[in-house]
């Protein structure tokens, strides 16, 4: 079998070359994927409008996926249109079959209407969808109007605001597809922004990113649906795969052309998740707030970054030489007064000691007590971010301190942006024991491309044993390398080689260049 995913998309072809099976294999060609197209119907169409559609006979389906099926099986498969009842039907039997084997996503694009207006789902195959389809989906990608038909709403009756696509995406949910990606191109801006609804097992929020001003946006639906599709044949989660197809979708807008006088093609090509301007922001909850920040003074590196316990030994990495420093105490099951208090102590003796050495601190956790003892900065991760609420969040940020926020997976990254943070850390770099997480070693590529796609400085985290890691860690160009276990029972005997690597890493010529596309972090 192919080292390269495959993935199958069963649509209609486009004779104008815009949208359906031709876009698809654009998206699939800029993920590096192997597409196999199935042909559900051929339609006549231009630029300007789709003058027929004729569905292909089940029968020829059917001999096009048992043909692939005993040497192409896919990893994921992606629908576009599907001209019936009995293809609608056809697929879920197939789905079924397939997963008996082995694990296959299905990506559910639905094409029910044309842009022009021309409606290509009758009654029957919207009931289809909804008995057969959605309870098999992985991901499905609707317009609202599509999202409204599939839940048997009138649509030409009905006008939502793009706030009610919430409430839509849980009732598509609730009908059986595990995640659900609403998209809102079709739809008003947000301060110039498209923004698209997910709704997944690992999170939920708005994407958003600045509208590509273009008249030519054709197949600019099937290009997020495949896209999403290549991703998850490339192991990543919904959320995340949700993320790269907003990238992918963004990019092949920018390079959309005329190729008619009407809307022409969009064109995904191969690069896109390497702009650092085509990472969305995600939002926190269901408000529509992003973050632009102003542009940041000048801060000095983070440098060698010690992670440690009691204020003890933020004495010790400080004599050593260390001027960025968290102290990371967790709160027991139980915290009584007596624990807040000896709390209380150990922020308020590190929070002098920096300040007497000129280094930076940050508090893991415990902001609101940080803030009142004076401290400048926190660190978080982000289930104790989206512990704060809309309020909680709001507070913190307008406290003034300083903010460091973990990150392991794209959404994750994305939601950062959101802040604005001090810095971002990426995490593990390597396989860590310093506490149990679900995550994948995120490696040194992952590393680079954190580096060089964050909108904030990125220290690496996780695993960082020896001087050897912090030179590899280095070369990457991130901003610091967190240590913990790596500091030894004594700094001073430590730390002065781990600065030397450090600055080996930086001055090093090992390439810092990011890959083509991160590696899905999240096992699934």
């Amino acid at each position: 079998m192919s080292a390269i995913p495959i993935v199958w998309s069963i649509a209609g072809t486009d004779s104008g070359g815009g949208a359906g099976l031709s876009a698809d294999q654009r998206a699939a060609d800029a993920f590096g994927v192997h597409l196999c197209p199935v042909v559900s119907a051929v339609t006549a169409q231009n630029s300007l409008a789709v003058t027929h559609i004729e569905p292909m006979p089940t029968a020829l389906i059917d001999k096009q996926l048992r043909a692939l099926a005993e040497d192409m099986p896919p990893r994921a498969i992606k629908t576009g249109l599907l001209g019936g009842a009995e293809q609608v039907r056809l697929v879920a039997q197939w789905v079924d079959r397939l997963r008996q084997a082995g694990p296959v996503d299905l990506v559910i694009d639905p094409v029910l209407a044309a842009t022009t207006g021309t409606r290509f789902a009758d009654p029957s195959t919207l009931a289809a969808y909804r008995d057969e389809l959605l309870p098999r989906a992985t991901v499905i990608t609707p317009n609202r109007r599509e999202a409204l038909q599939l839940l048997g709403e009138p649509v030409d009756a009905t006008d939502l605001a793009a706030g009610d696509l919430p409430a839509l995406a849980r009732r598509l949910r609730a009908a059986g597809a595990q995640a659900v990606c609403i998209t809102g191109g079709d739809s008003s801006d947000v301060d110039g922004l498209t923004v698209d609804w997910l709704s997944s097992e690992h999170a939920e929020g708005w994407l958003a990113l600045p509208r590509v001003p273009t008249a030519h946006h054709h197949g600019t639906g099937c290009t997020f649906a495949s896209s999403v599709a290549a991703a998850l044949s490339l192991g990543f989660v919904p959320a995340d795969a949700a993320v790269l197809g907003k990238m992918a979708t963004t990019h092949a807008l920018r390079h959309a052309y005329a190729a008619g006088h009407g809307a022409g093609p969009v064109h995904a090509r191969e690069g896109f998740a390497n702009d650092p301007a085509l990472l969305p922001w995600m939002s926190w909850g269901e408000a529509r707030r992003f973050a632009t920040p102003p542009p940041a003074a000048q801060q000095r590196p983070l440098d060698l970054y010690a992670i440690v316990d009691s204020a003890e030994r933020v004495h010790q990495v400080l004599a050593a030489g260390v001027l960025t420093v968290q102290l990371r105490i967790k709160a027991p099951a139980e915290p009584n007064a007596a624990w807040q208090l000896r709390l209380s102590g150990e922020i308020g003796r590190s929070i002098a000691a920096c300040r007497a050495a000129g280094a930076e601190l940050f508090i893991n956790d415990h902001w609101q007590l940080a803030q009142a003892l004076g401290a400048s900065g926190v660190h978080l991760g982000q289930e104790d971010l989206l512990a704060l609420g809309e309020t909680g969040r709001a507070a913190l940020q307008a406290s003034g301190l300083a903010i460091g926020v973990s990150s392991h997976s794209l959404w994750e990254l994305c939601r950062a942006r959101n802040l604005p943070p001090r810095y971002i850390a990426c995490g593990p770099v390597w396989p860590t024991l310093t506490k149990a997480m679900p995550w994948r070693a995120q490696g040194l590529d992952n590393l680079s491309w954190w580096r060089h796609m964050a909108p904030a400085p990125v220290v690496a985290i996780g695993g960082i044993l020896s001087a050897n890691e912090v030179r590899q860690a280095a070369a990457c160009g991130v901003d610091g390398a967190c240590v913990v276990r790596g500091l030894g029972a004594d700094p001073s005997h430590t730390v002065r080689e781990l600065w030397q690597a450090l600055r080996a890493g930086r001055t090093g010529a090992e390439s810092s260049r990011p890959p083509t596309l991160p590696h899905a972090s999240l096992a699934r």
